[in-house]
């Protein structure tokens, strides 16, 4: 059942750190997701200085994908949009020819927070990699919930157990939250070729094998693909149809290598358009060779 496991890497965000997943070395992508990073849980004081904010910055060929279990955070981008996020919803950006935009915890600021979320980045299909940017926020009934033996669900985007969720997707996938009680089990769709489970909070097992938080479960493909929860956990799955070879340099992803470098000079030359109620400062080009992405970017 198990074809691979992808421990979190933290990265240091300078006031805080992130666990990465994705993109990993001996596997870059599952379905179309490119990117999956883990943010807290922390507790953020009010008062905290602004160097903790995800400052103003590009992307090209992708969806990004905002969930929280606690907390908030202030999206704003070049499309005009200023969005809140909070648990329950889903901000998702599709940035296909190109967009900007900020991340600001902007209420823990004002009066403290407990944040812990996701962002994941989901590449585009070749053919639609440079459609015009967009954004879309969602909540409430635009995300399918049900309940069973101990379990609940929800699901974000794409489609699973007969359940489709709002949110515009451009090739089949399934992004699921489950919150389990202990000893409850759950099965993952059997429909697409790539799937995994992460481990958010709480402890899996897995053919007699256990998992903690921040460990990813890649299931083969074709195979039954199910976990037993040892205590109260919170459980993330996704999935869905490869795409394809993609390259990825910072925040850009593209089929091209030639298009990352156009990206980078437009960046670099100031041709991409910053968030229109956030304009005042950005994120410079980093230096190559190629670091890692910026996470809840």
């Amino acid at each position: 059942m198990i074809e691979m496991v992808i421990s979190q890497r933290r990265r240091s965000l300078g006031g805080f750190e992130v666990g990465r997943v994705l993109p990993f070395a001996q596997r870059r992508m599952v379905g179309p997701f490119i990117f999956f990073d883990h943010l807290g849980p922390l507790d953020m004081q009010a008062g905290l200085p602004r160097s903790v904010d995800v400052r103003p910055h590009p992307h090209i060929g992708l969806s990004t994908v905002t969930y929280l279990f606690a907390g908030e955070i202030m999206h704003r981008d070049s499309v005009g949009s200023e969005q809140a996020i909070h648990p329950a919803e889903i901000n998702w950006m599709t940035a296909g020819s190109g967009v900007t935009h900020s991340e600001r915890f902007e209420r823990a600021r004002r009066e403290g927070d407990h944040v812990h979320g996701l962002q994941a980045w989901v590449a585009l299909p070749k053919e639609s990699e440079e459609i015009s940017a967009s954004f879309h926020h969602y909540t409430g009934t635009d995300l399918p919930v049900w309940q069973e033996n101990g379990t609940s669900a929800r699901l974000l985007a794409g489609e699973a157990f007969g359940a489709k969720a709002k949110v515009a997707t451009l090739s089949p996938l399934f992004y699921i939250h489950w919150t389990l009680a202990q000893g409850t089990t759950i099965a993952l769709p059997d429909e697409y070729s790539e799937r995994a489970a992460y481990v958010a909070a709480g402890r899996v097992t897995i053919e007699g094998r256990s998992f903690g938080v921040g460990e990813m479960i890649l299931f083969s493909a074709g195979s039954a693909a199910s976990l037993t929860a040892e205590e109260p956990s919170l459980v993330m799955g996704l999935g869905g149809e490869p795409l394809g070879e993609r390259f990825l340099f910072w925040n850009f992803v593209s089929s091209s290598k030639a298009r990352l470098e156009q990206a980078k000079a437009d960046w670099r030359a100031g041709r991409m358009k910053l968030p229109d109620l956030d304009h005042d400062e950005f994120i410079p080009l980093p230096e190559e060779p190629s670091p890692a992405p910026n996470p809840m970017s």
